[in-house]
């Protein structure tokens, strides 16, 4: 397994204008990781292209992963057009500067929306990615997030009715438990589609904790905590993982209340002291 870093761990530098995805590189660079995974939210083409690609090579990481920021579940076509398209653009994207994996979301409930309609349009959607993502040798990764794909047989059905080689799991680790479900259990569930993985852990709180994330039951609280210091059973995930000969990429995704660079920073040095190296041949 290697060790990634998300930039979303560290958005509020992206969204203040004071980072840019190079700068973001190289802060990566400079805590251990071993690549990045960028987002469409915060891509800007004409500049973050030979940035990126000069970063990457000054740096030696790799672009583990670009992920798309998509919603199918919306009422009207051209939204699920402008969702396609989102990640039509993170395929070219991860194509050009060498990853073999897009991060997708299927899209989350809204007001008027039934489950069974929203999960058409997510289906046709992923439907159309998928052929897309496999014509440029790309892989797309649903994660489990949110109402209408948050829990383990959600995503497996999504997976399943696409059918598509081009469409496997992104495994977070902690949105299940914003779910209402255990993350070992639900491995067990998606073990055989998972290629890429986000390492996030959540802690239970007091009820209305400043901070905090409700459950979709509304019957417990979660704080983000740095990955192996929470509920979400990380050391035991990546065991797994290893015990299913996982060679991928493990992104961490940090969620807390801790200053966002201090955070990752430990969320990577922690992870190191658990991931297993190479496996020594005697």
């Amino acid at each position: 397994m290697k060790i990634a870093v998300s930039v979303w761990s560290c958005h509020k530098y992206l969204q203040d204008g004071s980072w840019s995805n190079a700068d973001f590189i190289d802060y990566a660079a400079s805590i251990g990781a071993q690549g990045v995974e960028l987002l469409s939210i915060f891509w800007k083409p004409e500049t973050d292209v030979p940035e990126v690609r000069e970063a990457l090579a000054r740096t030696g990481l790799k672009l583990a992963c670009f992920g798309a920021c998509n919603d199918f579940a919306r009422p009207s076509k051209e939204e699920r057009t402008a969702a396609l398209e989102d990640i039509k653009k993170s395929v070219d994207a991860a194509a050009l500067l060498g990853a073999r994996v897009v991060r997708v979301f299927a899209g989350d409930a809204k007001d008027g929306i039934a489950y069974e309609q929203g999960k058409v349009w997510i289906v046709e959607g992923l439907l159309e990615a998928a052929a897309y993502a496999q014509s440029r040798e790309i892989i797309l990764c649903l994660e489990n997030h949110g109402v209408f794909a948050g829990r383990s047989e959600q995503v497996k059905e999504l997976i399943e009715q696409v059918d598509s080689p081009a469409l496997r799991s992104t495994f977070d680790m902690g949105n299940f438990l914003l779910v209402d479900q255990e993350p070992g259990p639900s491995f067990q569930e998606l073990g055989p589609f998972i290629s890429h993985v986000h390492a996030k852990d959540f802690k239970r709180a007091e009820d209305g904790a400043a901070g905090s994330y409700g459950t979709l039951s509304g019957k417990a609280s979660y704080l983000g905590v740095v990955p192996t210091e929470g509920d979400a059973g990380v050391a035991d995930i990546v065991s797994r993982l290893d015990g299913i000969g996982y060679m991928g990429w493990m992104s961490v995704e940090y969620e807390g209340l801790e200053e966002q660079k201090a955070g990752t920073a430990r969320a990577v040095e922690r992870l190191h002291g658990i991931v297993p190296g190479p496996k020594k041949h005697v």
